[in-house]
């Protein structure tokens, strides 16, 4: 083992006398107090004693000889439970029966608040039994764990709010995703079903030229105005003639190939092809799946 070769100084061993017990004693913030076997107490401490004059004990009341057990028992009122735990608790270190007993307990006056963390030891190898009775004043720490819980309950509480605002926002949202795709809806339908069947037989009777050029810009302009809404009806990687988009539409909306072909002034035979067309692109071809249930499924 390597020596240890750090420079000390030679010390007599501490002997404590009374008087340095005493000063030791008095030099702790901790309101203590030492009982006897029976409960009796023996000596305390200036914390004890500051702490009873403020408490309203005459200056001069000495604890010396007063059983600290009795009083607990005697104890009436609120604090009747809490000095029947301390009293058993010090009957079970005076026993043996426990090395230590620990205890916080409320100590409030008129005008405050205060805590208090008691602990009660037997002094080792002490013959005859002598018992050590401290109260610490934890108030402080007390105040920060109150207001660490309150600040808690605030922030579940505006978790809370938070959460019931999201929940509403996204009704409002998805009310308002249902108001657009209406609207979209009823434009699509009645420019679809009021306006571009007149357009079409405007455009087939008999025109002057420079009206029927007018009758296909208002055709063309009206087309532009309603792709983006029939666009809706593609797939992501399928592409749709805008006659397609026309009669995928137009079935959406429950039409007959006969009604849409009076609507787009085409065949019947032309709207069984788009029809035929629109199955096969959807990846329908050859099954019983029905070309309307798709693409409402789809919108």
């Amino acid at each position: 083992m390597k020596k240890d070769d750090t420079a000390r100084t030679k010390v007599e061993p501490l002997s404590f006398s009374e008087e340095m017990a005493r000063t030791v004693l008095d030099s702790l913030s901790a309101h203590i107090a030492i009982l006897d076997a029976n409960g009796v107490i023996l000596e305390t401490n200036l914390a004890w004693r500051i702490f009873s004059m403020n408490s309203g004990i005459p200056e001069d009341f000495d604890y010396r000889g007063v059983n600290y057990l009795d009083i607990c028992d005697a104890a009436t009122g609120e604090d009747t439970d809490i000095a029947r735990k301390v009293a058993k608790g010090i009957r079970a270190v005076i026993a043996g029966k426990i090395e230590e007993f620990l205890l916080d307990y409320p100590c409030h006056s008129e005008d405050s608040k205060h805590w208090y963390y008691m602990r009660v030891i037997r002094m080792s190898q002490q013959k005859p039994i002598r018992v050590v009775v401290s109260h610490e004043d934890i108030t402080e720490l007390k105040l920060i764990e109150e207001a660490l819980r309150k600040s808690r309950e605030e922030l579940n509480e505006q978790k809370q709010s938070l959460e019931e605002a999201n929940i509403a926002l996204k009704v409002l949202l998805k009310q308002r995703e249902d108001d657009r795709q209406e609207l979209e809806q009823k434009v699509l339908s009645n420019v679809k079903e009021l306006v571009l069947p007149y357009v079409e037989k405007l455009k087939n009777s008999r025109l002057r030229p420079k009206d029927k050029i007018l009758a296909e810009i208002i055709e063309t302009h009206l087309n532009d105005i309603i792709s983006p809404l029939l666009q809706k009806f593609s797939h992501a990687r399928i592409l749709l003639t805008p006659q397609e988009m026309q009669v995928a539409s137009l079935v959406k909306d429950g039409k007959t190939s006969k009604e849409i072909a009076d609507i787009l002034n085409v065949s019947e035979a032309t709207v069984n092809f788009h029809r035929k067309n629109l199955r096969d692109k959807f990846g329908l071809k050859g099954k019983q799946a029905n070309l309307r249930s798709y693409l409402l499924s789809m919108s």
